[in-house]
């Protein structure tokens, strides 16, 4: 009973401390996720005979130069294609109206014309306001300068917080590891085991999983000649973190744009064929190779951790959500397995030890009766 009240109110101080400190907690929570991602890589670089120090550090020099190439290559491509989609927003919805609108109600008996008039309207507006508003919230920002020198802290201080952290990586986890009380050990490392496998199946091999997504959807579109081909390939490769959603939205994101662009079926070949091509390596190469046979997260559990935990503490929660979504369902698997072994679940059972004591009294009392 100490115990559990020990337990629950270290639960109401942690989730107390994340409410209250939130934005101070940004940078620290952003550093350990990536010190947890970054440590196969510097554990790798230590087998080939590096010292941990110099081993972090060419983590970092690696991570910068992924960096640096997309700041230089990959980001003004793709501002340059959203600025491309918003002067082509208005034609794009004068065709949906046009040409495709008659077509859907043909073929279904839909009348979509009638309901794209509002959303036309909206988007539009919504669109050529987008300025003014990015203009006001800059101006606010230039504005309050210490709210400006707080967000530029916090920033600079992401990749201060993970060298620091991975280069003590192993220190610290033997020390939490020291700290949990003795009679708890073996069950308390045999759940972090798990928690672990569940988090590197999906924190790591999901994002290479995306990663590789985003980036065949994006080549391929583009050698398709398919307008905003990257945009739409990042767009998917991004929203793949729950399973076959990039998949939903890139290719109808596509085709609309194909259709539209090309007004041929051929074109609607050529984006079908590039997200199947990107489908078929997705289960026949990265999922095997990235996943594995580890169970990751649920797609409703991802998409219900990530909201609920932005609702609840911001961009803190948004960090926290997913480790804490598997920890969570780690500990649900965990009661559910002590509960199917309980005689609550089947109380018609004996345990094992109990029905074999029982059959050798049995046989015992027949030997004596005869």
């Amino acid at each position: 009973m100490r115990n559990s009240r020990w337990g629950i109110a270290l639960l109401v101080a942690l989730v107390g401390t994340v409410y209250f400190l939130d934005a101070v907690l940004m940078p620290f929570i952003a550093g350990l996720i990536l010190a947890y991602l970054a440590d196969p890589l510097t554990n790798y670089f230590q087998r080939l005979g590096m010292k941990r120090v110099w081993a972090v550090s060419s983590v970092f020099l690696v991570l910068m130069i992924v960096l640096a190439l997309s700041l230089l290559i990959l980001i003004p491509l793709v501002v340059q294609q959203i600025k491309q989609l918003g002067e082509a927003l208005p034609g794009v919805l004068n065709w949906i109206e046009g040409v495709l609108a008659p077509q859907v109600q043909e073929w279904t008996g839909y009348d979509l014309a009638s309901e794209l008039s509002n959303v036309r309207e909206t988007l539009v507006e919504n669109w050529r306001d987008a300025g003014s508003y990015v203009a006001q919230a800059l101006g606010q920002i230039g504005r309050s300068g210490m709210a400006f020198v707080s967000w530029v802290t916090y920033v600079a201080l992401i990749p201060v917080v993970t060298f620091y952290l991975l280069l003590d990586w192993e220190r610290m986890l033997n020390n939490m590891a020291n700290l949990v009380p003795r009679q708890w050990v073996d069950d308390t490392f045999r759940l972090a085991r798990r928690c672990d496998e569940v988090l590197a199946s999906f924190l790591r091999g999901q994002l290479l999983v995306m990663l590789c997504l985003g980036i065949i959807y994006a080549v391929g579109l583009t050698l398709l000649g398919l307008n905003f081909g990257l945009l739409i390939g990042v767009l998917s490769g991004l929203v793949s973190i729950v399973p076959f959603l990039g998949f939903i939205v890139g290719l109808v994101i596509a085709l609309v744009v194909a259709l539209f662009q090309f007004d041929t079926w051929w074109a609607l070949l050529g984006v079908i064929a590039v997200f199947g091509l990107g489908q078929v390596a997705e289960s026949v190469v990265l999922q095997p190779k990235l996943l594995g046979d580890k169970i990751g997260l649920h797609p409703v559990a991802v998409i219900f951790a990530v909201l609920a935990g932005g609702h609840l503490f911001g961009l803190t929660g948004v960090l926290l959500a997913l480790p804490a979504a598997a920890v969570i369902m780690v500990l649900l698997r965990e009661v559910k397995d002590r509960y199917k072994n309980s005689a609550l679940y089947d109380a018609r059972s004996e345990p094992l030890e109990q029905q074999t004591q029982h059959d050798e009294l049995g046989r015992d009392d027949k030997r004596e009766s005869s």
